[in-house]
């Protein structure tokens, strides 16, 4: 018995371990914290943790926007009064105020967590904004893009096998754009797609018809001949003219420009990746897909984003509930 206790027992002295004494937080004065030191900290924490700079952009932008319109320099200044005055002086739709309010509310909470603010006194802050039906593309735009489009142009067969791969498949532009010749299995018509190419990190298989196959397969024939001739080295799917990477950037990737340009000449209002990407989604819906299904697709970190994504207008709800009437 006395030798079971004495391996049970713990010498050393642990008092005060863990006590709020010896926090790591504890010689820091939060009220004196700069909002740029936090930010510059947490920006840090998310390139670490793999955030895209795009995100990191945005949390940067819009958190130095609110320190700069309400002339405040310490987090301990940030008041729920301060957001709201931030709120009330911008000149700009309520769209945006929210997607400016995400950003803000975003960093918050990263200096909640990392114990710099003690409550969560933003939570509740809100903006309001009127939930219109976001349409998807149809099968008949898609149709009539690749009739219209010339398949013996390289730009053209480049850009319309982009469109109908984003409509069939559901992947972001981001993704296209980063497809490399490893992630296409043509014995077995799938995108083997990792993690590093897609938004949530999450590897994700996705298959594709015989009509892809041949533009996938004419494509990557033509983009050798391309690169051979301008001495260009990638493996990319989607390559420029002169056999270069194109851009992730919205304003400079040269598909993502050109089909607004399709869309506006031939009178294509849903072709642009977002409303393609809304189109393969509507399309499994309609094909009896359930909406775990097409989240899994999606590749959404949710079955709320899903649900959002697919909202459907009052009418259509209604008509589909009738069939259970």
């Amino acid at each position: 018995m006395t030798k079971k206790k004495s391996i049970l027992s713990v010498s050393g002295d642990l008092t005060g371990l863990f006590s709020k004494n010896t926090s790591q937080h504890a010689t820091v004065n939060i009220d004196r914290m700069t909002i740029k030191q936090s930010l510059a900290t947490i920006t840090r924490q998310m390139e670490i943790s793999g955030n895209r700079p795009r995100t990191i952009s945005d949390y940067t932008i819009q958190v130095n926007h609110f320190a700069e319109t309400i002339g405040i320099n310490y987090l301990g200044d940030i008041t729920a009064d301060t957001i709201y005055d931030w709120l009330s002086s911008m000149q700009v739709s309520n769209q945006t105020k929210l997607i400016r309010l995400k950003c803000l509310k975003a960093f918050l909470s990263r200096c909640f967590s990392n114990g710099w603010i003690y409550t969560q006194f933003w939570r509740p802050i809100t903006i309001r904004v009127d939930s219109n039906v976001k349409e998807g593309a149809t099968e008949r735009e898609i149709r009539t893009l690749l009739s219209v489009l010339d398949l013996g142009d390289f730009v053209q067969l480049r850009d319309a096998t982009a469109a109908l791969l984003m409509f069939k498949t559901g992947i972001r532009i981001n993704t296209v754009v980063h497809l490399e010749n490893r992630h296409i299995d043509f014995a077995k018509k799938l995108l083997r797609l990792d993690g590093a190419i897609m938004k949530n990190h999450v590897q994700l298989l996705l298959p594709f018809d015989d009509t892809l196959d041949r533009l996938l397969r004419v494509l990557l024939r033509q983009n050798n001949v391309i690169r051979s001739e301008y001495g260009a080295q990638n493996n990319y799917v989607f390559i420029t003219k002169q056999g270069g990477v194109i851009s992730n950037s919205p304003t400079h990737n040269n598909i993502q420009k050109r089909l607004n340009k399709y869309s506006k000449k031939y009178g294509l209002r849903n072709i642009n990746p977002h409303a393609l990407r809304r189109g393969f989604a509507k399309s499994l819906l309609n094909k009896g897909a359930n909406i775990a299904e097409i989240s899994k697709a999606l590749g959404h970190s949710n079955l709320a984003v899903t649900t959002q994504y697919l909202h459907l207008d009052k009418e259509e709800v209604a008509e589909n509930i009738r069939k259970y009437l």
